[in-house]
């Protein structure tokens, strides 16, 4: 087996360093510098010439390469060298400190985050998960590419404040408490020593209160498609759900016989049962969705698309939707002969607004009783502490009437048209 050879020569010199050979049947050689211990130049086959620094460690033996010799000058070389002979002279280990280094750049932000939603995925309620994940996933994308360990506060900075100008403060906090798990994961991991998301600012929240006029309601029901957000939002609109009750729901939760929706503990935000009765209308939409299948063929229960959640695509649907709405603006002001260029976006809205609309509409204007309201749309207020204890009434009659009344005046209002009185069946 070939072995290395090691020679001290004089201070190397350009001249010298061209005249190295290795030795017959050799295939690596090195030539140390008497200059500065550890310097060598090191021959290969090929006729490649590097210097590298070689020392000692406890007994333990390393090299690093610190280039070419046809590249890096003998003075230069040494410069290097020395400063490298003194870090080990002071205990510390440069090989060992490039390895680190090198394995901590690898270590990027994208790298590291499946491991972190892994470990969430365990812990966390369905709807929590989906939370911290699109925060981590698209609010800090700008962060992905970033070793963990050059992330600085000043980075984190960049991405809250850009989530406030595009969002609101109130979701730049929410990425900021998701930002701040991560890291916090990563110190318990040895990932990290500091939280980059310490002392970044935290925004003034602002209670959201946006109403919805009829007006608006009109518009968005106009520019809804006939495919899965256009029937998710249908829904919301006329059941006054949450997102993800309807988002994920399941053929196996809906009773289309007797116009109801069941939803067990774990898929509600307050973790109790929940029923959502279904209007003439809003059970027509359902009715009219397509049965999904899995690529083998076999029934899917969910009833708006196929991953894990159901459906996914809430941000770009949504900005489809508002663009849809503002070129609806735009066409309605050119037949007007208005100015396009002053056409305006309506201004921010979520589908969560719908149930402060329902719940506003129907105390004021439909006369539905505040317990049946709060029935409606899922909170336990008027079944907290001794009363709950009592009273476990689902008032399924009260809550298919006042929805049915709510049907009939989505439908006034998308048409234009007055209300209907609606029949009322006690089940």
């Amino acid at each position: 087996m070939q072995t290395e050879r090691f020679q001290i020569v004089p201070k190397l010199t350009p001249r010298d360093i061209a005249a190295l050979s290795l030795p017959p049947g050799k295939s690596d050689a090195l030539y140390f510098d008497h200059a500065v211990p550890g310097l060598a130049v090191r021959l290969r086959a090929g006729g490649r010439k590097s210097w590298i620094f070689q020392y000692r460690i406890g007994n333990k033996q390393r090299r690093l390469s610190l280039g070419s010799a046809t590249a890096l000058n003998a003075h230069e070389a040494r410069k290097r060298a020395a400063l490298l002979h003194a870090e080990v002279k002071l205990g510390r280990d440069p090989a060992g400190d490039k390895s680190a280094a090198r394995s901590r750049a690898n270590e990027t932000f994208a790298l590291v985050l499946p491991l972190f939603l892994a470990r969430q995925k365990e812990r966390l309620r369905p709807r929590a998960f989906v939370e911290i994940e699109r925060h981590l996933k698209a609010h800090a994308k700008r962060l992905h590419h970033l070793p963990l360990a050059d992330i600085a506060r000043r980075d984190v900075a960049g991405v809250l404040t850009a989530t406030a100008a595009r969002l609101s403060g109130t979701s730049a906090n929410r990425v900021r408490t998701s930002l701040s798990s991560f890291f916090s994961w990563s110190i318990r991991e040895g990932l990290l020593d500091a939280n980059p998301a310490a002392w970044t600012e935290r925004r003034e929240e602002v209670a959201r209160n946006r109403l919805l006029t009829d007006d608006e309601v009109r518009e968005i029901w106009a520019a809804l498609r006939d495919d899965a957000y256009g029937d998710i939002l249908r829904l919301l609109i006329l059941c006054g759900a949450r997102r993800e009750e309807i988002g994920a729901l399941r053929w196996s939760e809906v009773n289309v016989d007797h116009g109801l929706i069941s939803l067990a503990p774990e898929r509600t935000k307050n973790h109790r049962a929940h029923e959502i009765l279904l209007s003439p209308p809003a059970l027509a939409v359902l009715k009219s969705r397509p049965r999904l299948a899995w690529p083998d063929g076999s029934p899917c229960d969910l009833v708006f698309g196929r991953g894990g959640r159901g459906f996914a695509d809430w941000a770009g649907s949504k900005a489809d939707l508002d663009a849809r709405i503002v070129a609806a603006r735009q066409g309605a002001a050119k037949q007007a002969s208005a100015d396009v260029a002053e056409v305006q976006a309506m201004p921010a809205w979520t589908p969560h607004d719908f149930r402060r609309l329902i719940s506003t509409t129907m105390h004021d204007r439909l006369g539905v009783a505040p317990h049946i309201v709060e029935a409606i749309l899922g909170h336990v207020g008027h079944q907290a502490g001794t009363a709950g204890r009592y009273n476990l009434a689902r008032y399924r009659a009260e809550k298919a009437w006042a929805l049915a009344l709510w049907g009939a005046q989505v439908e006034a209002i998308v048409t234009g048209t007055e209300r209907k009185v609606v029949a009322f069946e006690r089940r």
